[in-house]
């Protein structure tokens, strides 16, 4: 193994430090929903409106993060970002008033922006020849990494209090990633992890030969109808579980599920999460982007449908039926990122990850505000897991039609060449 190669590993493990750490603002969050309603008086709904604007500002503020990225280095922008991450979620619980809520959860939703999108391009310029197996370790850092720490949450909120809770752990996290940013850099120009990647006879299009090792610019990429296919795909898969992950809570309380069921599910689920990331990337090298995608959305459908119609029968079930929607959902966030590298390339993955990932700003609508708001009306949950696994398995379906779909590097080599040369892209493309 050569210096550049050991390298990218050390880099590796600082971004999914990284990522464990920012995975507490979403994961660990459903633990501190009841004791700020009692205290504070507020409805659920309002509540969750918070979680609403922190994915929100998280996933929109992606465009500036890849742009601030390419300015500024990994190094200094992780730092930056542990500081935002220090002081947002730190200072939630000095939140008087539902306006200073969503202020001070939007900072900190910024901060987790900025490390996601940091670690996320740091990661797939290292890693060409190993994106989904990249994209999964890092993803599966987010996903996996409360189960970590939702022991400790737990404890604090139960001898401290939620609010000083907020304090330590926003100070802790936002040191560690300053830390795991002192070791990320770009890769040195011309840098090649291996000279040629085998695809193996019967993969998806999306591997990075067939594509040709095209390189799309964000703007070329919004001119491709793909982009458009895998925004669509990604936004509706993405509702379920993180749907699950905001109102884990609200729902146990709802079906009575025991105290001790309820802290397992809670620690098993990011587990499931972040195991599903890592093992749905590793599959998708092997079995072909797509192929992968319709076995894990569909799947996810069926676990979304488990939960209302099992998970309610008792304490075993509901943690069963909960920790599988969290396995098949954690595919979304290691699969689009590496077929989104497949297909438009690594040169400019920051900013055209940051405009895919902004589905789960969308997302989040549905999964907090709305999913809590239609609950509040209907008394039931049914409602809100059964429309989110009807659109998981529209997703499946969305990943049938993006495999018959032309590879946008070969389409932009035709449109490229003179009428009166090749109509069709040669053999080999």
């Amino acid at each position: 193994m050569n210096d550049q190669q050991l390298s990218r590993w050390w880099r590796l493990a600082a971004a999914v430090t990284a990522m464990v750490m920012i995975g507490n603002l979403q994961y660990a969050w459903t633990l501190f929903i009841k004791p700020m309603m009692s205290e504070t008086g507020w409805k659920l709904s309002q509540v969750q409106v918070g979680f609403t604007v922190f994915i929100a500002v998280m996933t929109w503020a992606m465009p500036l993060s890849g742009w601030l990225i390419d300015r500024l280095g990994p190094r200094v922008f992780m730092s930056l970002a542990g500081v935002l991450v220090a002081v947002g979620w730190g200072s939630l619980g000095q939140a008087r008033t539902l306006t200073e809520f969503y202020v001070i959860y939007a900072v900190a939703g910024l901060g987790n922006s900025f490390v996601y999108c940091c670690s996320i391009a740091v990661g797939l310029k290292w890693f060409a020849d190993k994106r989904g197996l990249d994209s999964g370790l890092i993803a599966g850092g987010y996903g996996s990494g409360a189960a970590l720490f939702i022991p400790l949450f737990s404890y604090l909120i139960r001898t401290i209090g939620y609010r000083t809770t907020f304090v330590y752990t926003g100070i802790g996290l936002g040191a560690l990633i300053f830390v795991a940013g002192q070791f990320l850099t770009h890769p040195p120009h011309g840098f090649v992890t291996t000279a040629n990647i085998p695809v193996k006879p019967g993969l998806s299009t999306t591997g990075l030969r067939k594509h040709g090792g095209e390189e799309f610019n964000s703007w070329q990429m919004l001119r491709q109808p793909q982009f458009f296919v895998l925004y669509a795909m990604m936004l509706l898969a993405g509702v379920g579980g993180l749907m699950a992950s905001a109102q884990a809570k609200p729902v146990a309380d709802n079906f009575r599920i025991g105290a001790t069921a309820v802290a397992i599910a809670l620690s098993l689920n990011p587990i499931g999460n972040g195991v599903g990331r890592v093992m749905w990337g590793w599959v998708s090298d092997h079995m072909g982007r797509e192929r992968t995608m319709f076995t894990a959305f569909f799947l996810q459908s069926v676990f979304l449908l488990s939960v209302v119609t099992l998970g309610r029968r008792g304490d075993v079930w509901f943690v069963a039926s909960m920790a599988l929607v969290f396995v098949t959902w954690g595919a979304v966030y290691a699969l689009f990122p590496a077929v989104l590298g497949d297909m438009f390339g690594a040169r400019h993955a920051a900013s055209n990850y940051s405009i895919l990932y902004s589905t789960k700003g969308l997302a989040s609508i549905l999964a907090g505000w709305l999913a809590a708001l239609l609950f509040e009306s209907s008394g039931s949950w049914n409602y809100v897991f059964y429309g989110s696994a009807v659109l998981a398995f529209c997703a499946a379906v969305g990943a049938i039609g993006l495999r018959k779909m032309p590879s946008p590097g070969i389409r932009r080599r035709v449109e490229a060449r003179p009428a009166q040369g090749y109509e069709t892209a040669p053999a080999g493309d």
